[in-house]
């Protein structure tokens, strides 16, 4: 596959002129000065290069990331939702490379704009040339309508929409108007994959003029006979009746119909018919997909049902992009979790999985995988309500905590809502006797890990920015690489 088109060859992006010798300058300028911040970053341990490249050469060039895009011909695919988007992105970069494709990607899960524009000053040389057969971008939900039109993608994946972060995003409904008006401005070329398990998802792009394809689940083993109680769409999108579901697989995605008006599931070109769940919460997980290119066999090495979902998401990504996908089983047979994704950790003699959670639906099923393993539960939960993280943080009382509250032998609250946290699980009525504040990061750490045995296991849920801060500690205690090594 051709991998970029020259500036000298007399076209830039999307076919419009070449750029001017001041246009070139001004670029070069910006990926030098990106690369710079980038390796500054990583040499004095202060940062990976994920989002300070793209923010300092957007400074200097806006359209560096329209201007080394528009110049590749790479397939490139963009991936977005609430949650699964970084594992599925692993996914589709696995299965892209198993087939000889060179792939650039946001992989450490920096997806806002400047974290997206480092793909491009990160991988390109300082003219603007990327050798890259496919370039594969992780947006934000709230980010993806600003980055859209400078990326010109091929393929648009949409995993799931969830109450998220409502201080930054707004509501529900706005985020999904954002998303169903940007798919309406894609070309004919484009192809658009949808969740046709989340309601308001499959509604998206009627009116967009690129093909619509739907991934998801069609299946009886797994799921349960009525969305959970945190559970965001309940009711039709187009009248507004209350949805009768056939099977509930997540939250609100499932096999669901509208009485009134026959809303219902569309035809799913890709889709799980058979699922087998590891009973220990471990994995792995034996799926039967169907999809347009015949019956696909995984045995996916993730825990848990959301990862069927992100397989399914990322094998429609890679046939939309016409990848062979006769590799797929050996290209996700290595796959670890990512970056504090129910991520296993060796702490001396002790083991700890770090978990990201954000949303009631993300921390509802990390709770539900930990409850599947052996033994009752040392806990250290951190949320901070930051800009970053979410200012409005009423979320954590619709967390079924109540359903693994009999296991938690203890459990350690820190962040600047530790208290909240506590609170919350008194409501769930853990004991309070069971339970600590300790506001500092690293002393929180440690006083978590006195609570476990010699060879058990301290599980951390947490949000974005306590994530980040509990990796940094303990990769400077030799227990993980830095996550822009891995």
């Amino acid at each position: 596959m051709a991998t970029e088109e020259k500036f000298s060859q007399g076209t830039g992006f999307n076919g419009s002129q070449a750029p001017s010798g001041l246009s070139r300058a001004r670029l070069a300028l910006a990926i030098s000065a990106g690369k710079l911040a980038g390796a500054s970053g990583r040499f004095f341990r202060i940062g990976g290069g994920t989002s300070l490249p793209g923010m300092i050469a957007r400074r200097i060039d806006p359209n560096v990331l329209k201007s080394v895009v528009g110049a590749s011909k790479a397939k490139k695919i963009v991936i977005t939702g609430s949650n699964g988007k970084t594992t599925t992105a692993r996914m589709t970069a696995a299965i892209a490379d198993s087939s000889g494709h060179r792939v650039s990607q946001n992989r450490t899960g920096s997806n806002l704009l400047q974290g997206v524009t480092s793909v491009a000053v990160n991988f390109a040389d300082i003219f603007g040339r990327l050798d890259s057969d496919v370039l594969l971008f992780e947006i934000d939900e709230g980010t993806i309508p600003l980055a859209v039109p400078e990326i010109q993608p091929d393929v648009v994946v949409i995993t799931n929409i969830f109450r998220d972060q409502l201080d930054r995003y707004g509501e529900l409904y706005a985020v999904a108007r954002a998303l169903d008006k940007m798919l309406e401005d894609l070309p004919e070329s484009a192809t658009i994959l949808l969740n046709g398990n989340d309601p308001q998802v499959a509604s998206f792009g009627q009116n967009a003029k690129a093909r619509r394809l739907f991934f998801g689940l069609e299946t009886d083993e797994v799921g349960t006979p009525v969305p959970e109680q945190s559970a965001d769409i309940i009711r039709c999108i187009r009248c507004n009746e209350d949805l009768l579901y056939e099977v509930a697989y997540m939250s609100h995605l499932g096999v669901y119909r509208c009485p009134a008006c026959g809303y219902t599931l569309p035809k799913l070109d890709i889709a799980a018919t058979s699922v087998k769940l590891a009973p220990d919460g471990e994995g792995p997980t034996h799926v039967l997909y169907r999809t347009p290119q015949g019956s696909v066999k995984l045995s996916i090495p993730l825990p848990g049902l959301h990862n069927v979902y992100n397989a399914a998401a990322a094998m429609g990504a890679a046939m939309a992009a016409g990848f062979q996908t006769d590799k797929i089983q050996s290209a996700l047979s290595g796959l670890r979790p990512a970056f504090g994704r129910l991520e296993k950790i060796q702490a001396g003699d002790k083991t700890v999985y770090l978990t990201f959670v954000k949303n009631p639906t993300s921390f509802n099923l990390m709770l539900r995988l930990i409850a599947q393993h052996a033994g009752q539960k040392h806990l250290l939960l951190a949320a901070s309500n930051t800009v970053v993280d979410g200012e409005d943080f009423a979320w954590l009382w619709d967390v079924d905590i109540e359903e693994m509250a009999d296991n938690i032998v203890d459990a350690v609250c820190s962040g600047n809502k530790a208290e909240e946290l506590a609170m919350r699980l008194k409501y769930a009525e853990v004991p309070t006797d069971r339970v600590t504040l300790v506001h500092d990061r690293e002393a929180a750490l440690d006083a978590a890990l006195n609570n476990v045995e010699t060879g058990g296991t301290l599980y951390i849920l947490c949000g974005y920015t306590p994530t980040h801060e509990f990796r940094r500690i303990m990769q400077k205690r030799g227990w993980v690489k830095h996550f822009w090594e891995e």
